[in-house]
């Protein structure tokens, strides 16, 4: 065994016996959360089917809903120090459009529902970048917490990382094939090897190796880092001390005692039922069974014995429940429990509220670990892969991409990406909805930047190219039919329609072809060529409804408002309907959003 061998066992060594009381509290809650309190305190469970307890496992309950709550990925956005030029901000976009693609390849988004479990029920979630040299890509890692033992450096960041697992010879050999020189089963029981071995990989700003402890420090496999920095990140629950403490560490004894009070309360009423019997002098022979018939004068006296169960008893059971919500910071209207009013919302909301802050912290802290886990895999691939160009598909914002990319042109080591859960995360929908129409209603934020809060995915750029197009396709319609309503003006004053039905017709006609609008529009409306001799309608300042042609034909009045909309309604709906965002943008006395709107009419005087 070499020197280098014997310092980085030791340096195991080490770093597992200084986390001892962390692995053990881990370990304690792992078998709590599988149902194996039995094997915690055995002395509490009778041997048998009740064994495992008869109640709920509200830790285990916990944790799934909480990190199903905090588990969807955030926002990755690539912005550029120059956004206002043009050059600057499609390469951001192709940055981030392939950082979208290291999401997907990762699959982070299934990975983040494991993390964030590990996150709340161990206080630490660690996670690393690896080399896919299959793909030849890089690809995100969240890795096991247990056996996972980092070194900070003084502000917080990770020098050093090893990862411990335990695996059978046939995982073994599986995952890591040149430990087969090392691993040799026993004489003739090739078979039969039930033999476990432990592997650690360790991660500096130097180095990336993987050896076994357990062989001297054997080392499996080599090479240097080709970034220059630890390519591991931890995500730490904060805590009082610095080291990670789970969420539910204090309550592991509750959840005992909330089980073993219901096995004495489920032994109190068995014994009640099979309690023995008590008879009158009278009574000379005892009938068991269904329909027996026992002889005796005195029948008010036949009993069973009663078996007294104090009532604080089942008080402590409500006790137990109690503090056990409240150490894991678990409200009781997670799971539907609740009687606050329904008609306020309030109630609600103050019982939500220590479940919000959990998911913001936790949203905080991982937003860091993803900016950083993020940063480093554009660098590696910017360093191991700069000139090999490869295509990658992705989904965007709801939107489905194929981009080809070369890291040296596309990356250019720029390594900044923006991770972002969003102003609105946390909040319900209808709230959601409120809360930005409020905000953008009184000109607090734009349009782009609320499109990129909401809680559900788009793409910002498109759908603002998309709402440009609806909008000005819905004001070719309103022109047309305007156009359309100046039919019977015209006939009334004798004129004739004819050119304007025969447009209107070439429309609908163009419409049922299945053409857009605009293309229907640009054909019925082309600018027949003028006669020879004569000039451009509209090219000597006369309006053209000043001379007897249908009203509005000019479109544009002389102070440039348009024709038949009364003033102050420019921009507005139809007879100055208001918009949704201010249908929308407001909140009742209830706490509600408003929903309503108020038409008035009134008689002239």
């Amino acid at each position: 065994m070499t020197d280098f061998s014997k310092d980085l066992k030791s340096k195991y060594e080490r770093l597992r016996s200084n986390y001892a009381s962390r692995d053990a509290r881990m370990g304690l809650v792992r078998m709590i959360r599988q149902g194996r309190m039995n094997e915690v305190y055995p002395d509490l469970f009778p041997a048998g089917p009740l064994n495992m307890g008869i109640v709920a496992n509200m830790i285990d309950v916990a944790a799934h809903d909480l990190a199903e709550v905090l588990a969807p990925l955030p926002a990755f956005n690539c912005a550029s120090s120059k956004s206002v030029s043009d050059a600057a901000r499609k390469f951001a976009e192709k940055r981030s459009l392939v950082v979208q693609g290291y999401v997907a390849h990762s699959d982070l988004g299934r990975q983040m529902y494991r993390a964030a479990d590990q996150y709340f029920t161990y206080g630490h979630a660690p996670s690393m970048i690896e080399i896919d040299d299959e793909n030849k890509m890089p690809r995100i890692t969240f890795c096991d917490a247990l056996g996972s033992y980092p070194v900070f450096d003084r502000w917080g960041k990770v020098k050093e990382a090893m990862f411990s697992y335990t695996l059978t010879r046939d995982e073994l050999l599986e995952k890591y094939p040149q430990a087969a020189r090392v691993i040799r089963p026993p004489s003739g029981s090739y078979n039969m090897d039930k033999s476990t071995h432990t592997v650690v990989r360790y991660h500096s700003a130097t180095q990336n190796i993987m050896f076994m402890p357990d062989k001297d420090g054997l080392i499996l496999e080599q090479y240097a880092n080709p970034v220059g920095i630890c390519l591991a990140e931890w995500t730490v629950r904060p805590t009082v001390d610095g080291e990670p403490r789970g969420q539910f560490d204090d309550v592991v004894g509750v959840q005992l005692a909330k089980g073993r009070m219901a096995l004495l309360a489920l032994e109190a009423a068995n014994k009640s039922v099979q309690a023995p019997l008590v008879l009158p002098p009278d009574a000379q022979e005892l009938a068991l069974g269904p329909d027996s018939v026992l002889r005796t004068a005195s029948a008010e006296k036949v009993r069973r014995i009663p078996l007294e169960v104090p009532q604080s008893a089942f008080a402590e059971q409500g006790v137990l429940d109690s503090e056990l919500r409240n150490g894991s910071r678990y409200p009781e209207v997670r799971t539907g429990n609740t009687d606050s009013s329904i008609v306020t919302g309030r109630g609600v909301q103050a019982l939500m509220g220590g479940f919000d802050t959990q998911i913001r912290a936790g949203q905080a802290m991982f937003a860091k670990t993803l900016e950083n886990l993020v940063s480093k895999a554009l660098e590696l691939d910017d360093k191991i892969y700069p000139n090999l160009e490869r295509t990658m598909r992705g989904n965007m914002q709801g939107t489905p991409y194929e981009i080809k990319y070369k890291p040296s042109r596309d990356i250019k080591g720029d390594y900044t990406v923006d991770v972002q859960y969003g102003l609105m995360a946390g909040l319900d929908p209808n709230r959601a909805l409120v809360f930005g129409l409020q905000a953008r209603g009184d000109k607090l934020i734009s349009r782009d930047f609320l499109r990129r809060q909401m809680p559900f995915a788009l793409d910002a750029t498109e759908e603002e190219q998309m709402v440009d197009i609806e909008e000005m396709r819905d004001a070719l319609k309103t022109a047309v039919a305007g156009y359309a309503q100046s039919i019977p003006v015209m006939a009334q004053q004798g004129q004739d329609p004819g050119e304007i039905l025969e447009r209107v017709a070439e429309i609908i006609s163009g419409r049922e072809k299945g053409k857009p609008i605009e293309s229907v529009i640009t054909e019925a409306f082309a600018p027949e060529e003028p006669p020879p001799g004569e000039g451009v309608p509209g090219m000597d300042g006369i309006d053209p409804a000043a001379q007897g042609g249908p009203p509005g034909a000019g479109g544009i009045n002389s102070d440039g408002t348009m024709r038949g909309v009364a003033p102050g309604q420019q921009g507005m709906g139809p007879g100055g309907r208001p918009d949704l965002s201010m249908l929308l943008a407001g909140l009742s006395s209830s706490g509600e959003p408003n929903m309503q709107a108020n038409v008035s009419r009134r008689l002239p005087i």
